[in-house]
């Protein structure tokens, strides 16, 4: 006989109600489950760098506009970068777009290209002045070097890679700074942005071979390179990709105006620990080469 339609709904309110239990699961016969075993966490660095460039890092043609090559690495403290930096940028994001989904990239901004058409002028100045409030109040440390490519070309002897070179130094600032802040023991990731297969395979195998020992003290460092996809909305890179051009303009056009680099002074790493913020950065948070003929490479 066919059941009829009330009791059908009233079974379903039964079921729905006891969550489907079968009969041996009720709670007077649901066996004990054991507890299961804690697993040891792997013991990692409280700091986590995210890294962009800015320039092309060929030197076949150097660009008369732009003939440096520049590497930025920030390096935030995993605390701060979840519970302050990426709620920042998520609500800087929902304001001016409505959605989360949009990367902040420094050459779109700048061109005016896709979401970041403004409307006048005034539109973007204070779009660009919240977004610089975001980076002024965000706590992180800047290590980072610049290349000049066309000085680099004429010395030949010290290689043909100018991202590699920059590579080596801030990896080599970036250990002294984990040491200093107790870190040098402990696994510590740098996240970079995927930009070809052949080139990422070419990065990485700089990256281990300067961490097996090619540094200036032949030692092994303790970083682990992660590559991410262009698309991966990361808060750590897309600020690594606003801070890079930046750096790069204050060591080519030195006399130039230039905002953003005035509120990245303090962030970088220096002589003197954060006693000195803001002093004595050139030549250790801040690298140029080639040096001046005067100079040697620290």
């Amino acid at each position: 006989m066919t059941q009829r339609k009330e009791d059908r709904f009233k079974d379903g309110e039964d079921r729905a109600e006891g969550q489907f239990d079968l009969p041996f699961a009720s709670p007077s016969t649901r066996p004990e489950v054991a507890p299961l075993p804690t697993v040891p966490l792997i013991q990692r660095s409280h700091y986590v760098i995210y890294v962009d460039e800015s320039g092309d890092h060929g030197l076949e043609a150097v660009d008369p506009n732009y003939p440096v090559f520049a590497l930025a690495f920030c390096v935030f403290h995993k605390g701060h970068y979840a519970e302050r930096v990426v709620p920042a940028i998520e609500m800087f994001k929902f304001k001016h777009f409505g959605h989360d989904t949009v990367i902040l990239h420094e050459h779109d901004i700048r061109k005016e290209k896709g979401e970041f058409r403004f409307i006048d002028r005034e539109h973007k100045e204070a779009f660009l002045d919240e977004l610089t409030g975001i980076i002024d109040s965000s706590n992180f440390i800047l290590i980072s070097c610049v290349i000049d490519k066309a000085r680099l070309r004429e010395r030949s002897q010290w290689g043909s890679n100018p991202y590699h070179l920059a590579l080596g130094f801030c990896l080599e600032t970036l250990f002294e700074l984990v040491g200093e802040k107790g870190q040098e023991c402990l696994p510590t990731h740098v996240v970079v942005e995927c930009r070809g297969k052949k080139e990422d395979r070419d990065l990485e195998l700089e990256f281990r071979r300067i961490c097996d020992g090619a540094n200036r003290w032949g030692k092994q460092l303790p970083f682990v390179i992660v590559f991410a996809d262009k698309k991966t909305n990361s808060s750590g890179l897309q600020l690594a990709d606003l801070v890079a051009r930046p750096i790069g303009l204050s060591v080519l056009k030195p006399d130039r105006p230039n905002r953003a680099f005035d509120v990245l002074r303090s962030k970088f790493f220096c002589k003197g620990g954060r006693r000195r913020v803001g002093v004595d950065f050139e030549g250790w948070g801040l690298k140029i080469f080639p040096h001046p003929e005067s100079e040697k490479p620290r």
